[in-house]
Formats: structure tokens, C-alpha cells, sequence
């Protein structure tokens, strides 16, 4: 589970920079980066929750 928190922190870094580029420059190109980062988020955060379920049930 903490390697899923590392990747998720990740993610969401680079998102943040892209999406933070894509708002202050007009960078289009980092507003795909930052909606494909979106999506993977979004697959890694179910992973999570389904860890975590499986974790507090032990």
C-alpha cells in the first residue's frame, strides 16, 4: 500500500505542474499531460481503496 501513497503523490505532482503550466502559460500540450495524468490517478486511487478495504479487514 505504500508503494500505491509513493505513486499516487507522484501522479499527482505531475499533475499539478502540468496542470499549473496549462493555466499560467496556456501550454496546451501540458493539458493532455495533465488529463492523462487525471485518469491514471483515477486507476491508481481505486487500486488504493481496494487495499485499504482489504487492509482494515485483517
Amino acid at each position: 500500500m505504500k508503494e500505491l501513497v509513493e505513486k499516487v503523490a507522484g501522479l499527482v505532482s505531475e499533475f499539478n505542474k502540468d496542470a499549473a503550466s496549462q493555466i499560467e502559460n496556456g501550454n496546451k500540450a501540458a493539458g493532455v499531460r495533465a488529463r492523462k495524468a487525471s485518469l491514471e490517478i483515477e486507476k491508481i486511487m481505486k487500486e488504493f481503496r481496494k487495499a485499504s478495504l482489504d487492509a482494515s479487514k485483517q
